[in-house]
């Protein structure tokens, strides 16, 4: 018997790829994915990538899940991969019982009953009964490809449409009630059933899949002052409302692209953003986020958009999600939210502004401790001291609910530093136009970004470099002359190393102050400005990093550009200064950049600090620390 799909689903679901393949092969970050040599065949140059539910060699074509990589790996069979993943993620394989084997013929039955009411919702919509539909789906601006695209139909006018439709396939009345398209009619109080009665009829339908592609139910809107507006299909055995999302494998298919993933309240919203462009959109169906949705959207990307009207339902709807999302957050993933204007939806601002206009919302987003210092406010507003203390009490309240202590500490230190200015907002305004969210997790990966050169990575690896410097001039004692011989190109960073050199030779006391006055008076004030405005700067280039993470990140970045050849010939030099000098003073300076030079050339060779073609070093991508440092330091 065939192991139900359900099963298979939580399987792969509980199977990260990255640590299962990283046993049998060394994978390195590639963007938001990772790559490797293919364990399939033998290469020196990777073409191997893994993805968050799939592997792919572009060198000889190996394709497939974790199951795959089990059988191809360890040539395994199919039920021999599937129990050993199973062991490993704490699930029983279901035993092959009559029931169950007619519980996965019926599942399956009920994909391809849905799929054939869809063909029939589609004809319909194109015939004379369907021609108000189809005028309403045309007035809202869709195209015939998108109407086709997402399956839109027509439910019929009359009872019985759909059975009637359908009875020349083979499907029964029972088959369409348990798919969730009809329902029984209630007895007569004698135990004398009076039928079944369609669910939907005089409604455009849109049809609702999951991750995979698969039908499982119908949403339907009905045309004219009808109640309700909308409706969904009822929970059968393969609609989940609370877990299920509409146009998630579209979604899907648009994050994995580049596109923002950006959840939104309704269908047409959801379509419209699609057909502009915008295929990261989903909504949930009718009900507010759940839990079970939030870990769908996190499966897309880490840090989603969720998109609210701007009245006070809106406002509602992000407050509740806010507080949904609190326990499940952590540094790697969290939210991000955009407030429509008052009157809009993605659909109507669409129309009126074109794609630009969303665009514009997703550029700035609210961070997820900017709501819930909103929610405060409106839960205990003024400055009186009963209000003040029932901030304070929501505030802690927030922190609690966050299992990532880490993470927790940040958010009650953000929003009491709010209170304690006194002033909504005070701090809150310079934390969400700096860029910086204790929040946030630490590698966007949805962003689109321009092509990767070397040359482009050369210049970020340069500015991330001399960052470092500005801000901790004080390490100019150790690698003055590292800095000084390193091929910075004639870009700002080069510009400004030869400032700093000749400044550092004038005896000037080693502050980031006095540097950076310096720097004005050359004329080079806003070149080095604009060094440290970079929001992709690693975390040695805050004021704030500890003089070791400052040094450790500094290396990083001369390592990278030097290149390994070159650092041979350093460390050959730095040896010869170490053994040859009779200077005390000189030879403690040797030796300790010997030892840079030598942890530098380990770590290129392990590829701990090996550049990546799919994101410049120095950006927030570097590395697994915030940082951007290597993983290991000398």
């Amino acid at each position: 018997m065939a192991l139900p799909p359900a099963f298979l689903d939580e399987l792969r679901l509980r199977t990260p790829l990255p640590g299962l393949i990283g046993r049998k092969t060394r994978l390195t970050r590639s963007g938001r994915n990772w790559k490797a040599c293919c364990p399939f065949h033998g290469e020196k140059t990777p073409s191997f990538y893994v993805y968050d539910d799939h592997f792919h060699c572009f060198g000889c074509g190996a394709h497939g899940d974790a199951i795959t990589f089990v059988m191809r790996a360890e040539g395994a069979s199919f039920p021999e991969a599937v129990e050993r993943l199973a062991a490993e993620a704490g699930l029983e394989v279901p035993k092959p019982t009559p029931e169950a084997a007619a519980r996965e013929k019926r599942a399956r039955d009920l994909h391809g009953v849905l799929e054939a009411a869809c063909a029939a919702f589609q004809r319909r919509l194109r015939l004379p009964e369907g021609a108000d539909g189809l005028a309403y789906l045309k007035r809202r601006g869709l195209s015939d490809a998108t109407i086709a695209g997402f399956g839109l139909g027509w439910s019929g006018g009359g009872r019985g449409a759909i059975a009637a439709d359908l009875k020349a396939e083979g499907i029964t009345q029972e088959q369409l009630a348990e798919a969730g398209l009809i329902r029984a009619r209630e007895g007569d109080g004698e135990g004398r059933s009076e039928g079944f009665t369609d669910l939907f009829f005089n409604r455009v339908m849109f049809p609702i899949r999951d991750r995979r592609g698969r039908m499982i139910s119908f949403g339907g809107r009905v045309l004219g002052d009808g109640v309700p507006k909308y409706v969904n299909g009822p929970e059968t055995v393969l609609f989940k409302k609370r877990s299920s999302l509409y146009a998630l494998d579209l979604a899907k298919e648009g994050a994995f692209r580049g596109g923002t993933v950006v959840a939104v309240e309704g269908y047409m919203d959801v379509i419209a953003l699609h057909q502009a462009g915008f295929t990261g959109a989903v909504a949930p169906l009718g009900t507010a986020l759940t839990a079970e949705q939030l870990e769908e959207l996190w499966r897309l990307t880490p840090e989603p958009v969720l998109c609210f009207d701007g009245d006070a339902a809106g406002a509602r709807a992000a407050a509740r999600a806010a507080e949904t999302a609190l326990p499940l957050v952590t540094v790697e993933r969290t939210l991000r939210f955009v407030t429509l204007p008052n009157g809009e939806d993605p659909d109507t601002l669409l129309l009126k502004g074109g794609s630009r206009a969303f665009e514009a919302l997703l550029k700035a987003p609210r961070k997820i401790e900017d709501v819930l210092w909103g929610l405060i406010q409106e839960a205990a507003p003024g400055a009186g001291v009963t209000a003040r203390g029932k901030q304070k009490s929501e505030i802690f309240r927030f922190s609690r609910l966050i299992t990532d202590r880490s993470l927790a500490d940040a958010l009650r230190e953000e929003l009491l530093s709010r209170w304690n200015s006194g002033r909504p907002g005070s701090r809150g305004s310079g934390a969400r136009n700096s860029g910086h969210s204790a929040l946030q997790p630490r590698r966007p990966m949805n962003v689109p970004r321009p092509a990767i050169t070397s040359e482009r990575t050369r210049m970020a690896q340069g500015a991330a470099l001399m960052a470092i410097t500005l801000r901790h001039p004080w390490l100019l004692t150790e690698v003055e002359e590292s800095l000084a011989g390193l091929d910075l190109g004639a870009g700002l960073a080069a510009q400004c190393r030869s400032a700093v050199l000749a400044w550092l030779a004038q005896g000037h006391a080693l502050d980031s102050a006095g540097l950076m006055d310096h720097l004005a008076k050359v004329g080079l004030g806003e070149a080095a400005a604009a060094l440290l405005r970079d929001p992709s700067l690693p975390f040695a280039a805050r004021p704030d990093a500890q003089p070791k993470e400052a040094l450790d990140g500094w290396w990083h970045f001369f390592a990278l550009l030097r290149g390994e050849a070159e650092l041979l010939d350093d460390q050959a030099a730095a040896r010869r200064a170490w053994t040859e000098s009779n200077d005390a003073g000189e030879q403690e300076r040797a030796q300790r950049r010997l030892v840079r030079l030598q942890a530098a050339i380990a770590a290129l060779r392990r590829g701990e600090w090996g550049e990546d073609e799919d994101e410049p070093p120095g950006g927030a991508g570097n590395g697994d620390r915030p940082g951007g440092h290597p993983r290991s330091t000398p």
